[in-house]
Order: structure tokens, then sequence, then C-alpha cells
């Protein structure tokens, strides 16, 4: 039962905002760190970080001073004018990931979209693919964003019922099947595109050897390997990307999510020069990609990674936070747990109630996670989480799993 100033809240969005969202019924007010505090000043344990767009924690001291001193100074130029952060964090960004170009978007979204128009120029004016025939390989139950080309490859009938007509040219392979890739790449294909970890449909970790093997395919058959590293990169699985578990470098990484610290949305796409050479001025934009406020924060987001600092607690924790959900699977109240570094997808068993309702009973404890895919909550809290409050959080999941 939600009190009245929740309630109130809650009944004021719903009748003025679209239903696009099912929230839990919690009215944050303020947050800092690891932890949230509603507009009842209740406090809760943040164990979703914004699907990793808050993997450095709320209210961190160092990305809020970062943003305060740029919004002094300029916000906005557009790309019509240059603005002397610009340059400093494609270098860095560049750096961070080994490559040499950067095209900066804001959301995740765009940043794929923007993937899929490099890949189908690259495959156009590289590799010699005949104009309109460029393929593009995906995974079933992907989750790269909802636009309408996005949802035109997703295999999620929540997601993609009712907006067609569907954007052509893509094939969808199922996940961690290597030999359906290789059946699927053909004289047309341009780009196979991949989460190194599948976030919403449960953090799927593909089999050891999948990712490898998609290189050695693509390497093989001039098809740009992408990695959506949106919510597995920087920092989440341990390593600065997922890719680096198996010692991968694709051809091209997609950013978002924690690139902007939970501040400001901040994507990119990064990848080689010959890849992102292909565009001239003119083809391809955004008016506040790339924005001052957006370099600054994200400059400060990658000189944090640079130390290791964060990777390395992600694997400290991580381990933590799998020895302890392990002992759960099997046990009758869940099916299975899954994940890397700190991330972990655990399947609820239907004794125990959906997902929703386990989130819910978490929620009326202190702690909040998130849902998906019916059976399926998701564990990610902020890097910077503390161990005390991990196991504080764990404890309130085994206490409602044994209710």
């Amino acid at each position: 039962m939600t009190s009245t100033e929740t309630a109130r809240a809650i009944a004021a969005a719903d009748a003025h905002s679209a239903h696009n969202y099912h929230p839990l019924p919690v009215v944050v007010a303020t947050a800092e760190g690891a932890w949230m505090t509603d507009v009842e000043g209740r406090r809760y344990l943040d164990l979703l970080a914004g699907y990793s767009a808050l993997n450095f924690g709320h209210a961190n001291r160092r990305l809020l001073d970062a943003a305060a001193a740029q919004l002094e100074r300029v916000t906005l130029t557009s790309r019509a004018f240059h603005h002397d952060r610009f340059a400093d964090f494609c270098t860095r960004l560049a750096e961070l990931c080994g490559m040499e170009l950067v095209l900066p978007m804001n959301t995740g979204a765009e940043a794929i979209e923007t993937a899929v128009k490099t890949a189908r120029k690259w495959g156009y004016q590289v590799k010699g693919v005949p104009d309109g025939r460029a393929k593009i390989i995906v995974a079933d139950n992907n989750f790269h964003g909802r636009t309408t080309t996005i949802v035109s490859f997703s295999t999620d009938a929540e997601a993609r019922a009712g907006f067609g007509p569907y954007t052509p040219g893509f094939e969808i392979v199922p996940y961690g099947d290597l030999a359906a890739m290789e059946a699927a790449v053909d004289a047309d294909t341009v780009a196979v595109l991949l989460e190194p970890i599948q976030g919403e449909a449960g953090v799927l970790v593909p089999p050891p050897g999948y990712l490898a093997g998609v290189r050695e395919l693509t390497r093989a058959r001039k098809v740009l390997f992408i990695a959506d590293e949106i919510q597995s990169g920087l920092g989440r699985t341990g390593r600065t990307f997922a890719c680096e578990h198996e010692g991968v470098v694709p051809d091209m990484y997609v950013l978002g999510k924690a690139l902007g610290g939970g501040v400001v949305p901040v994507s990119a796409v990064v990848s080689s020069r010959e890849v992102l050479g292909v565009f001239a001025p003119g083809e391809h934009g955004s008016t506040f990609g790339g924005n001052p406020l957006a370099c600054a924060v994200a400059l400060e987001v990658i000189a944090m990674l640079r130390t290791g600092e964060f990777q390395a607690r992600a694997t400290e924790l991580g381990e933590h936070l799998h020895a302890e959900l392990a002992p759960l699977a099997g046990g009758g109240a869940v099916d299975a747990v899954r994940g890397r570094g700190l991330w972990a997808g655990v399947d609820i068993n239907p004794s125990r109630g959906t997902g929703r309702e386990v989130a819910e009973r978490l929620m009326a404890r202190g702690v909040l996670v998130k849902d998906t895919h019916g059976a399926t909550i998701r564990i990610a809290p902020p890097l910077t989480i503390s161990k005390e409050d991990l196991d504080w959080g764990l404890d309130q999941l085994r206490g409602v799993l044994g209710a």
C-alpha cells in the first residue's frame, strides 16, 4: 500500500505521461552512493544502478564537480563550431578503446543507429557490397534500443509488435551459436552486431569461445564485428570491456550509459579511421552529440576508468556476489543464476512469484531491483557499493525468497 504523498506523485505522473514504463511504486527524491531516498524519507539500496548508467554511484563528487565547473563555462555550441573539450574527449576515449576515431552521440539507441549507418556505408564504400543489399547479423533475445530500425531486428514481441513496417537488412541467429552465425554470413554481410553479454535478456553470458569465434569469423570474411558494450562496458564485468574476457577486440565499440556517469546522456561509436572515416560532413550528426558538458563529464569518467580501480572492484565484489548467489540456484526458490563481474541475472522459481512480485517485496524491505522477461531479476549495483551494503541487500533477497 503506497502512502499518500507517494500515491499523489504517482497519480500526477500517470495523468500526464505516456504509460510506456511500469515503474515500481517508489518516488525517489534524493540519492547518494548506492542509496536512494524517496519522498517519504525512506531509504533504499539501489541494486540496479540505472541499468549500469550509474556505475560510479549517485552524486559522485568527481563527476558532479566536473559538471558544475563546465556549467559555468559553456554547455552547448552544437557541432557548427568547435569547443575546447571536444578534442580531449575524442582523444582520451579513443585511447581507452585502443581505437582511432570517435563519433559522439547522446543515447545508446542513437549510438546503435550510428553503428548501423556506419556499417552499411563501410560495406558499400570499402567492402564493395552492391547498393541497397547490405546485411547485418544480430542475435535473438537482443536488446539494442527501441527505435523503429532497432525493434525491426528484435525478437521481443512486446518491444516490436505494432511498430511496423519494419526496416529490412537484418538476419537474426541464435545467441551463442557460432555455426548458425557462420551459415548466415554471405557476400552481402557487412557486420555482426552483438552484446558481449545480453543484459535485458537476463544477463546471458555466451558460451566460452563464442566471442573469439565471432572475431575470427568476421575477420576472415571481411565483416565488421560491432560490440554493443552500452551496458556491459566501462567496468561492469570487471574489465573495461566485456569483450576483454575472451581477449577480443572488435572493429567497433558502441558505448553509452556509464560514459555519462549518470549525470548527462553520453554515447559514442569508437572505431578505426578506415571504418568511421566513411562519413563526410552533412551525412550524420546530432545537435547535442559531443556537447561541452557531456565531454567534461565523460572525460572524468575516462580518467576514473584509466586507474583500473573500478574494474578491480567489480571483479572482487563480483566474485563475492556470485559466491553468495550460487547456493540459491536449484534450491527451489531460484532456478538459475548467471552473470559476470558485479552483474547477475536471477531466475525466480514460479513458486516464489514473478520477478515483478519479488522486486516489489524487496522494495518493501528497502532494496530496489528490476525484473525482466517475467521471471528474472537483475542485480547490478554501483561499482562503488560497500561489501557490507551488498551483503545486506543479499540478505533481503534471501529473506524474500525464503518467505
